[in-house]
């Protein structure tokens, strides 16, 4: 009997943990990223639900873009966001690391298309 108690808390326990890992990264989060255009700010919306990430890229032109195909997995995240380039649509590939209010990034064209952007988002207070 005591053996299954001890079972359930230390269940009960991983799964409470799991969900604080997934809920540390929701909410905002703003970055500067240097492109060959400068500097620029962007601001990040994140929520974790289970496996999957959901949210918003906003910075540059055209305001917020809903990111695609986002999930974490123990404090990585990865996402896709899509937007228009001179030469049509361009999508991004991000992949990030979460260390407390910190997320480091890692962000690169599909296709191979440029150098990958290393920076860091910190969360909004």
């Amino acid at each position: 009997m005591k053996l299954k108690v001890c079972l359930l808390f230390i269940c009960l326990f991983a799964v409470a943990g799991i969900a604080l890992a997934q809920n540390a990264v929701d909410g905002k989060w703003n970055a500067e990223i240097t492109t060959q255009r400068g500097t620029q700010n962007m601001t990040l919306t994140l929520k974790a639900e289970g496996g999957k990430l959901t949210g918003t890229v906003e910075g540059g032109r055209g305001g917020a873009v809903p990111i695609e195909e986002g999930t974490i997995s123990g404090n990585t995240i990865k996402f896709k966001q899509k937007q228009q380039g001179r030469g049509g649509e361009i999508v991004l590939n991000y992949s990030g690391t979460i260390s407390g209010d910190e997320i480091k990034f890692t962000r690169q064209a599909e296709g191979g298309q440029g150098q990958a952007q290393e920076f860091t988002a910190k969360r909004a207070k």
